[in-house]
């Protein structure tokens, strides 16, 4: 568990690091794909695409062990600063028992992506006590709009505290609470449940998002999680964007229904997810949340040095 564990600060991002790019889940567009890459080289960071990451195996970008052994890879190369994933889509649950979590411990870096990566920014957190950061894959940012890219490159480049007030959020269940935020995309971390790698939610922050699920799946994944007992403890739920999921007034309905007995504050309209914008969050890092004035602190730098 992350809390029994020391936690892993990566370095901050510097002019000139180098970013490594993995592709650990789905198969992805070539021109939409340099045209993230261009957009890291425009930032002034050298970008390692490793020969051999555009392979493709059906749906996936890869074999198993090709895609896991590309992140191994670049999370024991020294000369990696950090490493951003170029998609999501599906694939990231099929290569947890591949990975050398000893090697990432050894090896603390920036590692972003979100929606499918969510498992990896999970279970990096969970099994090493990796600081992560849920954000864009390189095939979003190349058409993300520059609240996206802002807060993307001044959370991985700082080494101050970050304080997100969300300017359209919602109150659903007040008050305010303190824990280790974690989560992302709900159907990824619902697949998570009954497997070896399936986290503890017990003293966390929640962060919940989505896409093209309607309302009655994600009812159908917050109770299959609820009668599994993954909610026990929780000190709080941060609800990111619900894309293309139905009226956002049924979702808040089903929220507020699942978590009616847990007493926890629930802010809704963090701009994180699938949608534009897509903030940039640190997972693996104590924060507290303040349904009532809209805001989520976090206690230190997500980053070091």
């Amino acid at each position: 568990m992350i809390n029994e564990m020391k936690i892993r600060f990566p370095v901050r991002l510097k002019p000139g690091a180098k970013i490594g790019i993995v592709a650990p889940a789905g198969l992805f567009d070539s021109k939409t794909f340099l045209r993230g890459t261009r957009i890291f080289e425009e930032k002034g960071f050298e970008v390692y695409v490793p020969q051999g990451l555009l392979e493709a195996n059906g749906y996936l970008a890869g074999s198993d062990d090709h895609r896991a052994e590309f992140v191994n890879q670049l999370f024991a190369d020294k000369s990696v600063d950090a490493i951003v994933c170029a998609r999501g889509g599906y694939g990231s649950l099929r290569i947890l028992h591949l990975l050398d979590y000893d090697a990432v411990a050894k090896n603390p870096k920036i590692f972003i992506g979100f929606s499918d990566i969510t498992a990896l920014l999970t279970v990096l957190c969970d099994r090493c006590g990796l600081v992560t950061f849920h954000g864009p894959v390189l095939t979003s940012l190349a058409d993300a709009d520059e609240i996206t890219k802002v807060s993307l490159f001044q959370t991985v480049s700082s080494d101050t505290k970050l304080e997100i007030e969300v300017s359209d959020g919602i109150t659903l269940s007040p008050g305010a609470g303190s824990g280790i935020l974690c989560g992302g995309n709900l159907n990824t971390l619902c697949h998570l449940v009954g497997t070896p790698f399936a986290p503890s939610f017990a003293d966390k922050i929640l962060f919940l998002e989505d896409r093209a699920e309607a309302p009655y799946r994600i009812d159908r994944m917050l109770t299959q999680m609820k009668l599994a007992d993954c909610f026990k403890g929780l000190a709080g739920i941060v609800l990111g964007s619900f894309v293309d999921c139905g009226p956002a007034d049924e979702i808040f309905k089903i929220i507020n229904e699942i978590f009616s007995d847990y007493h926890v504050p629930i802010l809704a309209g963090m701009n994180a997810g699938h949608g534009n914008p897509n903030l940039t969050l640190p997972m693996g890092i104590e924060a507290t949340l303040d349904a009532d004035r809209h805001v989520l602190s976090y206690h230190r730098a997500a980053t070091t040095g």
